[in-house]
């Protein structure tokens, strides 16, 4: 994107609605309206674009953005130090294990404790059904009380790095991807996506990305279908989500328990193994009960349950029945290829070998959303500010 690109998209910005998000936090993409997330998309590819014109875009000085991971993670770690370090904040990990946490230290304490200097906290807490989102709200609501009371300089911003609802920053890079893949928001529209399960050896999978997906694809207009096998449905709410977003936009919410249905004619295939909900719930109350026995038993079950279906994998011969032979192949990342990284899972790796660049670039998108996220919490005035970059043009690189 050269620079009268750059200013086109600023004047873009301008037009939208997005006060709302000015000092406050990102947790759903259904609670965002129409606006903010279209705000979102525009300045994480303006962001991008001054990236490409060697244009610095640190907009702090000093301050620190915190990191919790409850829960393992590569990409969307190194995507979130990526975003702090783009806009000048360094990063700083809270290790759970070896913080007052673990000797009883509560949320609210922790979460003052750690924001003294903070400008942003993002958090990964995806594993627990009931547990995730609602941890960050207390984090979120401590460190609001914190701010209000005079404790806090200021009131760091909480982006959510997945939780046991929705993957926002994941799915909102993937549906940027789309985006200009397909040449602009527009083209999205009336296009199918099949949102499947698919197999994996390995139990426990978070459902907040299939929710995350049919709760954001739903809302541009798109074919959404949802397929995977009885017994491995979703929350029953982000189902609702996703219904009443098909129908305000004009397009259209399937689901069948059928892959080779939903790949038939699908412009977009996303493959991918998550543990049902109702098993979820259970390994929930049994971590709770300190029931260890019993998560090993909900263990062995669910892998027995998985090798039931077996024969849902993303094979050459399904991608053949997608939209022309061609549909555009998507994952989140880590994917369990056959013959690979597993005996037998999710993907043949002849697919997953073919369409390995754009998978690159799906995920390069989750830095500059991320970034985006928190430059329009922390900015009074996004459009101005970078106008601003753009006019100083203060070198990345010397």
């Amino acid at each position: 994107m050269d620079k009268c690109g750059i200013r086109e998209m600023i004047k873009d910005l301008a037009r939208l609605d997005y006060k709302k998000m000015f000092g406050n936090d990102f947790f759903l993409t259904w609670e965002k309206s129409d606006d903010e997330i279209a705000a979102t998309f525009t300045v994480a590819d303006i962001l991008r674009g001054l990236r490409e014109q060697n244009i610095s875009t640190r907009i702090f000085d000093s301050g620190l953005g915190i990191s919790v991971f409850r829960d393992n993670s590569t990409r969307t770690r190194f995507s979130f130090s990526s975003a702090c370090n783009m806009l000048g904040l360094e990063v700083q990990d809270l290790d759970e294990g070896k913080s007052q946490i673990a000797h009883g230290e509560t949320v609210r304490e922790t979460a003052n404790m750690i924001s003294f200097m903070a400008d942003v906290i993002g958090i990964r807490d995806d594993m627990y059904i009931g547990k995730g989102n609602t941890y960050m709200h207390e984090v979120s609501d401590a460190v609001k009380q914190g701010f209000e009371e005079g404790v806090l300089e200021q009131r760091p911003t909480l982006v959510n790095l997945q939780c046991d609802i929705d993957h926002p920053t994941q799915t909102m890079a993937d549906t940027l991807h789309l985006i200009n893949h397909f040449g602009g928001v527009e083209n999205l529209r009336g296009r199918k996506v099949a949102m499947t399960w698919a197999y994996s050896p390995s139990y426990g999978k978070p459902l907040s990305v299939p929710q995350g997906v049919i709760g954001l694809m739903s809302r541009f207009g798109m074919e959404v279908h949802l397929a995977h096998p009885e017994g491995y449905e979703i929350m029953p709410e982000v189902l609702e989500v996703a219904k009443r977003n098909a129908a305000e936009s004009g397009g259209s919410f399937v689901q069948s328990n059928s892959m080779e249905e939903a790949f038939a004619d699908a412009d977009i295939v996303y493959p991918k193994s998550w543990a049902p909900f109702a098993a979820m719930q259970e390994r929930t109350d049994l971590y709770g009960k300190g029931d260890w026995d019993g998560i090993d038993a909900l263990e062995k079950r669910l892998l027995g349950q998985n090798k039931k279906h077996m024969d849902w994998e993303c094979t050459e011969k399904l991608m053949q029945t997608t939209y022309n032979g061609s549909g555009l192949y998507m994952h989140c990342l880590p994917a369990d290829i056959s013959g690979v990284s597993c005996e037998h899972g999710e993907v043949e790796a002849s697919v997953f070998d073919r369409y390995r660049a754009p998978q690159y670039k799906q995920a390069s998108y989750k830095p500059y959303i991320i970034a985006a996220m928190m430059f329009l919490a922390k900015m009074k005035n996004p459009a101005d500010m970078l106008q601003r970059l753009l006019e100083n043009a203060t070198p990345r690189v010397l």
